[in-house]
């Protein structure tokens, strides 16, 4: 029978445990590389990736911030100038002038606080389709002037998807339920969103009848309505939930198993989601 000495016991057990733990650091950093891929993770950067590092919401500098953190998406919003141009900006004003009242050379008279100009929509393209894993979450804005000028801004936004070939890398969103029927009939294949504004969040049974394919609420809605989740993917619609800046608020929709979750730090839900995975493996 073969012995083995107290110490040469005592080395081999160390390296058990020193490999161990070498294991349980890999598997840990693998998780957290799952999660930055566009396959497993659900991170959608609200606006851009800007809160961290302030840069201008809406920029180019939050949507390359956002590329480089391995967002699943990044989202913005579109607004359509008197000129026609579709650009990109949150509020109905950019440094206090009306964006759709102006036209696109007004505006350029302004720049965000980084030197940058309010960035046209086909900018923006430019820059997020030089890679293959942030997808472009596109938020038409509806006209304070007019349902005609909301649906002429529906069918550019589906022109300009069109120029440039990658309706796969694109998903449409919007407050406006005829503007997405609208990109719907221009053209099938599109991936659209309702963002129900408050009061008006429809069932996920209507979502599929009108030919949608997801539904994007605020938190409450969901809290609300605890079936429209599991629902949803019944009927095969993607559920994004925004905007979730709380680590308690993202574990309950990790858990809640939604889709997409978007959120002003999505480098703090990367790390909540590091810290899920190994629980969710057991």
């Amino acid at each position: 029978m073969l012995k083995i000495s107290r110490k040469a016991l005592g080395l081999i057990t160390s390296l058990a445990i020193l490999g161990f733990c070498v294991g349980c650091a890999q598997k840990k950093q693998s998780v957290k590389k799952e999660n930055s891929s566009v396959v497993a993770n659900p991170v959608i950067a609200h606006r851009g990736a800007w809160k961290a590092k302030n840069l201008p919401e809406n920029s180019i500098a939050s949507l390359k911030e956002a590329i480089n953190l391995g967002c699943r998406g990044s989202e913005f919003d579109v607004h359509l100038t008197a000129d026609d141009v579709l650009v990109v900006n949150h509020d109905q004003t950019f440094y206090g002038l009306d964006v759709e009242r102006s036209t696109y050379k007004q505006l350029l008279s302004k720049a965000h606080p980084n030197g940058e100009s309010i960035p046209t929509a086909e900018e923006y393209f430019i820059e997020g389709l030089k890679q293959n894993h942030t997808k472009l979450i596109y938020e038409l804005k509806a006209s304070e002037i007019s349902k005609i000028r909301t649906l002429k801004a529906a069918e550019l936004a589906v022109q300009l998807v069109k120029k440039y070939d990658k309706n796969s890398m694109v998903e449409f969103i919007s407050f406006d339920y005829d503007a997405l029927k609208k990109i719907k009939e221009l053209m099938p294949n599109a991936r659209v969103s309702y963002v129900g504004p408050r009061g008006d969040a429809k069932a996920p049974q209507q979502i599929k009848s009108d030919n949608l394919t997801g539904i994007d609420y605020r938190m409450s809605v969901y809290k609300e309505n605890d079936t429209w989740i599991g629902n949803s993917h019944k009927l095969g619609l993607s559920v994004n939930v925004w905007t979730v800046n709380k680590k308690e608020d993202m574990d309950y929709f990790i858990k809640e198993g939604v889709d997409y979750i978007t959120t002003d730090y999505p480098e703090m839900l990367f790390e909540v989601l590091t810290d899920e995975s190994p629980k969710s493996a057991k």
